[in-house]
């Protein structure tokens, strides 16, 4: 925990302490008040419809000593420990190399104390100057005056080849010779106006906004900037899209089939409204009518990146700054470009693995669900013909016990046709009178197979033919169960 104070915490501190009684606390205070009591400087409790506070000891000794007691007992604990943890520094700089080569290149002091800091900084200087740096190496030392003591040794090699490669400069000519065509429509559009060039909402020219001065430093910056994108192999081409019922022309930077927009602008600042003589007269006549406060005026910095209300509005984007310029960013720009297009085939490359899957599950679940379809079919089948087996032997048995009964009594010639009859449909129905096989496979349409395989139907395309054969080009997939 942090012991030291700030001013308003100090302030209601001392505000606390100099009360008679238990004081209130503004609900505007509530924060700080809650601040001193985690540190055990005040109590606070609640009293009719706030808090009031009495301030504790700890509280009295801070205002006292501008001290927390807690933090004079850790630091006579660090003090009365000096000795025995200098005891256990290095004491040459050998032994702090080899200590530092056995925990990997780092070695952390928490905060040690007056003499085992020495300790450890007489064994660092010792390292420097009588070579016992390993060759290749740097020895690093953090915290020489205060907090923890960090000591780290580096390989310079390994270090190079982690950091970055540098990053690209983009060259922008001082005076353009031959022009990217681009630029050259754009220089074109430009005409004669004099205070404000505003291209945006002309096709095949570069989208500008600027004032006029800035016109022919934005267009070299244009013109690089296309150049180097096609020499490292990207297209510049201009678009015509619609958006809500408009023609909207921009120039984009096509990499890998993936197009980034682009406009250049120059950013404006906020002054004071000075009101025409229009406006007051017009306030004059109309004393209700509210004039603006501030107007936009052009501040001098190009800013070169996404069109606003785009989808990638915030995704690339740099500017003029206050310690560097539009032409030393377009590196930084040309990589940004190339990072989303990386970023984008993965996302897109993800997405395809998880539509793939997601079409591969639906097609195991309709082929599951045919199976099942089948084997109900067939079961179905097969209990009916047994159905109709018994029921067949059930009307011979009959037949027989009529004929039995007949012996003992005369039998009417209705009663024979009857029996004759039964006997020839219980032929009929028997399934044991023929051979035996498979009964036909039911239709597999989309309605039939929709509730066995708990999906949607129409999802995709239906993979089975009228004649319910699989009929896409790839094999029945694998049931992912197995």
């Amino acid at each position: 925990m942090k012991y030291a104070l700030t001013k308003p915490q100090t302030d209601l501190l001392r505000e606390i302490a100099a009360a008679s009684s238990a004081m209130p606390i503004p609900p505007t205070r509530t924060q700080t008040s809650w601040a001193l009591e985690q540190r055990k400087l005040i109590k606070r409790t609640w009293r009719g419809s706030g808090h009031v506070a009495v301030v504790t000891a700890d509280g009295r000794y801070y205002l006292k000593h501008g001290k927390h007691p807690r933090q004079v007992q850790a630091e006579k604990a660090r003090l009365e420990g000096d000795a025995a943890h200098a005891s256990r520094a290095p004491t040459d700089g050998t032994e702090l190399i080899s200590r530092l080569q056995v925990a990997s290149g780092k070695i952390t002091v928490p905060n040690p104390a007056a003499q085992t800091r020495g300790r450890w900084r007489a064994a660092y200087y010792d390292a420097l100057n009588n070579g016992h740096v390993p060759k290749g190496h740097k020895l690093r030392w953090n915290g020489r005056q205060r907090g923890n003591c960090i000591f780290t040794l580096v390989d310079e090699e390994a270090e190079k080849a982690a950091q970055p490669p540098p990053m690209p400069t983009v060259d922008v000519p001082e005076t353009l010779d031959r022009p990217h065509r681009l630029v050259r429509a754009t220089r074109k559009a430009l005409g004669r106006s004099q205070s404000v060039v505003d291209t945006r909402g002309r096709p095949e020219v570069i989208p500008l906004y600027l004032s006029r001065p800035l016109a022919d430093r934005a267009l070299r910056i244009m013109h690089a900037l296309f150049s180097e994108a096609e020499s490292r192999g990207y297209t510049v081409e201009t678009q015509t899209d619609l958006q809500r019922g408009e023609a909207v022309h921009t120039v984009a930077i096509v990499i890998r089939g993936r197009a980034f927009p682009l406009v250049l602008t120059e950013r404006t600042a906020k002054v004071p409204h000075e009101p025409t003589p229009q406006e007051l007269r017009q306030r004059d006549r109309n004393p209700w009518t509210r004039l603006p406060k501030h107007d936009e005026e052009f501040n001098g910095r190009l800013a070169l990146g996404a069109p606003a209300e785009s989808w990638c509005q915030h995704s690339y984007s740099h500017s003029d700054g206050a310690r560097w310029t539009l032409e030393s960013r377009l590196g930084h720009l040309l990589q940004d470009l190339e990072n989303l297009a990386s970023e984008t085939e993965r996302r897109e490359r993800e997405q395809e693995l998880r539509e793939a899957e997601q079409r591969g599950r639906w097609y195991a679940a309709v082929a599951r669900a045919r199976e099942q379809q089948i084997e109900q079919h067939r079961a179905t089948v097969l209990a009916g013909q047994i159905r109709a087996w018994r029921q067949a032997a059930e009307i011979r048995a009959f037949c027989q016990a009529a004929r039995a009964r007949a012996n003992d009594a005369p039998v009417a010639a209705d009663e024979v046709d009857w029996l004759e009859w039964a006997e020839t449909y219980a032929e009929q129905i028997d399934p044991l009178q023929g051979p035996l096989c498979t009964p036909p496979d039911p239709s597999a349409g989309r309605e039939a197979l929709r509730e066995l395989a708990k999906i949607d139907a129409y999802a995709y395309s239906w993979p089975f033919d009228t004649d319910g054969r699989w009929s896409l080009p790839d094999d029945r997939p694998i049931d992912p169960r197995t």
